[in-house]
């Protein structure tokens, strides 16, 4: 963050969202002042509260993505919730506080991430000595011979095809070492142990599993070592298997933890979606999960409170809320006044207009018409987006917006895939064509289901 300038991150999130430059430079800021609260002092660094911001527009204008490509740009945890879900009548699910668990774990599995790509490289050779070491203990005295690749099982006591022996003993290891190295072992099957939790393979548990999942994850951590086993793998599978197991065993969990919540604390990003459906009227009776109720729930994290994890406290005073919503039928104002504080930076993002959605179709550096070229560039097909093809698309996704529900750029989703159907299902018949998507293709595709409103009603 520290070489990311204001207008730097502008500059970036222009590679991936089209226009809306007040919200990107206040976010920019938001951003960049995180940066010069690490070189104040401790006395003034507590008092330097996150200016949390609040992103007005209607959907599909890149309010999501502008927080999102935020948090990866800072490579700061990143947690979405849509407020609405906490005012279900009914609801029994984790209260509000889930959002900073959710958030502690997603930075849990970065730091994990980061540190296991520290001790990649020295954890690799280390498995590849302890398999060595397996594969010499369990190669058999008899087989003193040297095998080509996928001549002989070294465990099965077959004669190889190659009348070249294996030197005895002395050099054997240096033989066998040469095989693996070379890869010529990869289909033998060896016994080695493991840590009996199989932790390697709970690495897949992300910040919505469930809380049981992440208790045996923690647990796996703390007490490794502890319970082990054998297994029977080929040695492709115990190479990875290793690996994994040596990069566990050089890292600390507890430090691992201990800078996840100081991740968390200082640089997470929370996107409060759907903000404007919490102004209601409030319940009298039962459980108050009105929106008021709700808001009132959520005052204290963006306040700043400490919320107990499994990991331990973690304090919200400097987590970044950015909080967003349509307004469509109230206003920022109905928010209860506490909730309204706390947002003091207010953004409207502007409507799409036609020139925009041409724009996205064609100037972020993933847009679809690049992601479409690419796929199916897969098959052999050479896709060409004219530019009156391109303002054809963006024409269709506007008049279909005014037709029915204005959902922002997500409709060129639905307007691309339609246009593309016929090509995509065919293209592996198609390896060598170039495809040319101008009007005319557009149109052909796409003209008569727009018209037919009945139609476009059920498709678009």
């Amino acid at each position: 963050m520290a070489e990311l300038t204001p207008r730097r991150i502008v500059e970036a999130l222009d590679n991936h969202i089209v226009g809306q430059l007040p919200a990107k430079r206040a976010l920019a800021i938001a951003m960049r002042n995180r940066e010069r609260r690490r070189h104040l002092s401790n006395d003034m660094k507590r008092d330097v509260m996150p200016k949390n911001i609040l992103l007005i527009g209607p959907t599909g204008v890149g309010k999501t993505e502008l927080a999102r490509r935020l948090a990866l740009l800072a490579d700061a945890p990143f947690t979405k919730v849509e407020a609405t879900k906490f005012t279900e009548v009914g609801y029994v699910g984790r209260d509000v506080e889930s959002i900073i668990t959710d958030q502690v774990e997603t930075s849990v599995m970065m730091v994990y991430d980061r540190k296991m790509q520290e001790v990649e490289s020295k954890a690799e050779k280390l498995a590849l000595e302890k398999l060595l070491d397996y594969l010499c203990e369990q190669l058999p005295h008899a087989a003193h011979r040297v095998v080509a690749k996928g001549q002989l099982s070294l465990f099965s006591g077959e004669e190889p095809r190659s009348g070249r022996r294996l030197p005895r003993k002395g050099s054997s290891r240096q033989a066998v070492a040469r095989m693996l190295y070379k890869h010529q072992l990869e289909d033998q099957v060896v016994e080695i142990e493991v840590n009996q939790d199989s932790r390697h393979e709970m690495m897949g548990v992300g910040s919505d599993g469930e809380d049981s999942s992440w208790e045996q994850f923690v647990d796996s951590f703390r007490s490794y070592g502890e319970h082990k086993t054998h297994r029977r793998v080929r040695v492709r599978e115990a190479r990875r298997i290793l690996a994994r197991e040596e990069a566990n065993r050089l890292i600390d969990f507890e430090d691992v933890i201990e800078e996840a919540v100081l991740h968390c604390q200082e640089d997470g990003v929370v996107f409060l979606d759907e903000l404007d459906k919490l102004c209601g009227p409030r319940l009298e009776m039962g459980r108050d999960v009105s929106g008021e109720g709700v808001q009132r729930d959520l005052l204290p994290l963006v306040e700043g409170t400490t919320v107990m994890t499994r990991f331990g406290p973690v304090k919200t005073d400097h987590i970044l809320f950015v909080a967003a919503g349509a307004f469509y039928q109230n206003k920022p104002s109905d928010l209860i006044p506490e909730l309204q504080g706390r947002f003091p930076l207010r953004v409207e993002l502007t409507p799409l207009s036609r020139h925009d959605l041409e724009r996205i179709l064609v100037e972020p550096q993933n847009s679809l018409t690049k992601q479409y070229q690419a796929l199916l560039g897969t098959e052999g097909v050479e896709l060409d987006f004219t530019a009156d093809g391109v303002a054809e698309m963006a024409l269709l996704a506007e008049e279909t917006s005014k037709q029915l529900e204005n959902i922002g750029a997500r409709r060129l989703y639905t307007i691309m895939e339609q246009v593309l159907e016929e090509l995509s299902f065919s293209a592996p018949e198609r390896r060598g064509e170039k495809v040319t998507v101008d009007a005319a293709f557009v149109r052909d595709h796409l003209g008569d289901l727009v018209r037919n409103e009945d139609l476009s009603r059920y498709i678009l």
